[in-house]
């Protein structure tokens, strides 16, 4: 029995052809439909993966996004902290250690910059370079606020140092002389009162009645109570940070070496022993071993105006007893 011929429809000429060759015709036509059908899945994978995004992919570029925004606002916090440190950096160097005679932090102390080797890891972690950013300010501020909490530990260390110095220095005048009326005589050059000639007075005079009270000048330790070749009876305190007062010509004394005394504390009586003409104390205070004058060491005890008139009552000669 004869096989019934096979015709296909061509479009392009709208005429029905025959076919000799069925399995052919089914191969090429498979082979057209698979290829075609390779081709839409391809494009519509590629529109799929370009275009949509799969619910785990919306999920992470979500995480991102938000990490991203909160990077952004820690990255501007940390400049508005980076503005107040900086404040308290300019106080700390121009106010509050001009106060405690302190020079500036250097710059190399707070301008920490972190290692280098880090931030690159960071990078390479990273597809933006506001991690590394954020990570370099968070390293600067930490290193800056550590900076700055031991500069104002160092502070209130001096200014405790300089509360205890303003207790030691000498202060105030040895004698009660509000009025001026017990000045003798001054610092520098004076005529000795014994041979008549020109002499360098390393102190001052105060005169007064015998037994009228001697006054520690500042807080120390009594490192000589007795007699001293020259002054008599003689006291020496070392006050510390460089600084002793010596008081001579004494008619009693009130403290031991060793005796740790106070400004303002009652250590001997005025008196005339030693090389001495008068009723007097003699007054010095000696600077890293050298004797400097007295008159600037008067601060707590007289104001402006009896300062003025105390430095031009002792500007001239004035009598010596010693």
């Amino acid at each position: 029995m004869a096989r019934k011929p096979v015709f296909h429809f061509n479009p392009k000429t709208m005429t029905y052809q025959r076919i000799d060759d069925k399995a052919r015709y089914i191969i090429r036509r498979v082979g057209s439909h698979a290829v075609t059908s390779l081709l839409s899945g391809f494009a519509c994978f590629l529109f799929f993966s370009l275009f949509l995004s799969s619910p785990r992919e919306k999920k992470v570029r979500a995480e991102k996004d938000a990490l991203e925004a909160q990077l952004s606002l820690l990255n501007h916090q940390m400049d508005d902290v980076q503005d107040v440190l900086s404040d308290l950096q300019q106080r700390d160097d121009n106010m509050y250690r001009v106060v405690v005679e302190a020079d500036p932090l250097p710059s190399s102390v707070r301008n920490y910059r972190g290692n280098a080797q880090k931030y690159a890891e960071l990078r390479d972690k990273s597809t933006s370079d506001l991690a590394v950013s954020t990570s370099q300010k968070m390293d600067l501020v930490r290193r800056e606020i550590y900076a700055q909490s031991k500069s104002y530990d160092d502070i209130i260390k001096m200014l405790k140092q300089k509360e205890d110095k303003l207790r030691c220095v000498p202060g105030i005048q040895p004698v009660m002389n509000k009025d001026l009326k017990c000045m003798a005589s001054g610092y520098g050059v004076r005529i000795d009162p014994i041979y008549k000639t020109p002499r360098f007075h390393a102190g001052m005079d105060f005169s007064g009645n015998m037994g009228t009270h001697i006054f520690a000048t500042g807080n120390g330790v009594v490192t000589r109570a007795g007699w001293y070749q020259g002054y008599g009876n003689a006291v020496v305190i070392n006050h510390g940070y460089g600084y002793e007062t010596l008081y001579g010509h004494l008619s009693k004394i009130k403290v031991r070496c060793g005796t740790r005394v106070h400004r303002g504390q009652v250590i001997a009586f005025m008196g005339s022993t030693g090389k001495s003409t008068g009723v007097h104390l003699h007054y010095e205070v000696h600077y890293r071993g050298k004797v400097v004058d007295p008159r600037h060491f008067y601060f707590m005890d007289l104001s402006p105006k009896d300062y003025d008139r105390m430095m031009q009552m002792t500007t001239n000669n004035g009598k010596i007893f010693d």
